[in-house]
């Protein structure tokens, strides 16, 4: 691209359209988010999502001082990688089995502290080499050909607060929505909202798979 989208009035509207469209795209990110909202409420969908985009600008950073590009040039990094993001939501999983009474009853899973959750969402996020790969395909398209050294990283970087902060606003939605999808199923089944915990287990365990066999 031989002129910068910083200042392409139509690039730039051509990006974030672009990262939109990636962003939303359903993947263990946005499943995270939702399934965080329907255990725990709306507040902790969004502060899962604040993590998840946390994450997100910490591959964004990795993508724009060339560390990405070391790691994806490594098969046992990203094997690696992939491992530890499969191990830790397994472990999510099973703590989600474990974490309360028997199926019938009407407690609700145990609430995750904020904090927990927020560094869960960067975690579930930062060890799925997925999004590493992304950025790195992603965002040098859309730097000035003619950008080297400290240009090309700055447009990188700016690129990255821009995707992340449409990531964060299409996320925070998604968490609002799962919530509010949620608070009206308990109003109708209550009885059942013990069940929840095995919901958000059987999410975590399919998305270990998923990392794994993927």
């Amino acid at each position: 691209m031989s002129v910068s989208v910083l200042s392409d009035p139509q690039q730039m509207l051509l990006f974030v359209g672009a990262s939109a469209a990636l962003v939303g795209l359903p993947g263990p990110n946005l499943v995270y988010i939702c399934t965080r909202s329907i255990a725990q409420g709306t507040g902790a969908g969004m502060v899962s999502a604040l993590g998840v985009e946390t994450g997100t600008l910490i591959h964004a950073l990795a993508t724009a001082f060339g560390v990405a590009a070391l790691v994806s040039a490594e098969p046992a990094a990203l094997k690696t990688l992939t491992l530890l993001g499969a191990g830790y939501l397994l472990f999510l999983g099973i703590r989600s089995l474990a974490g309360s009474g028997p199926p019938g009853d009407s407690a609700q899973p145990a609430p995750r502290r904020l904090w927990s959750v927020y560094r869960e969402g960067i975690l579930v996020n930062v060890l799925n080499p997925k999004v590493m790969l992304f950025f790195l395909a992603f965002l040098p398209q859309w730097v000035s050909r003619d950008a080297g050294g400290a240009q090309a990283r700055t447009e990188l970087l700016a690129l990255a607060a821009i995707t992340f902060t449409v990531a964060l606003a299409m996320d925070l939605g998604y968490a609002a929505t799962a919530g509010a999808l949620a608070r009206r199923l308990r109003g109708r089944a209550a009885p059942g909202r013990g069940r929840a915990r095995y919901l958000v287990a059987l999410v975590y365990l399919g998305l270990a798979a998923a990392a794994v066999f993927s």
